[in-house]
């Protein structure tokens, strides 16, 4: 075997593995973008769950503010105006 013959074989060889090095790093490069996929699907459902513990916790404030037991009903009665006010003056701000 000449020198130009052992020059190719070495260029094949090395052709060949970076080929293989190619399709290796192309398969975890297909596996890593389904796991960011799957990691961002993850976090939109951890957003939307946070958002909806969000309103539920709101909820429940409100709930506890209105509350009305038989010996505070004009407590209640000026907690609901305080927050018809606070509604009102957020609607003039939002139209004004």
């Amino acid at each position: 075997m000449n020198a130009n013959e052992k020059v190719i074989s070495l260029f094949t060889t090395r052709i060949r593995e970076l080929l293989i090095r190619f399709e290796d790093m192309k398969k975890e490069n297909t596996d890593l973008y389904a796991m960011l996929d799957e990691k961002e699907k993850e976090i939109q459902r951890l957003n939307d769950r946070l958002e909806e513990f969000q309103k539920e916790n709101n909820n429940l404030r409100m709930a506890g503010m209105l509350k009305v037991t038989s010996g505070n009903v004009e407590d209640a009665k000026k907690k609901v105006a305080s927050l018809i006010k606070e509604v009102d003056k957020c609607i003039t701000l939002l139209c004004g």
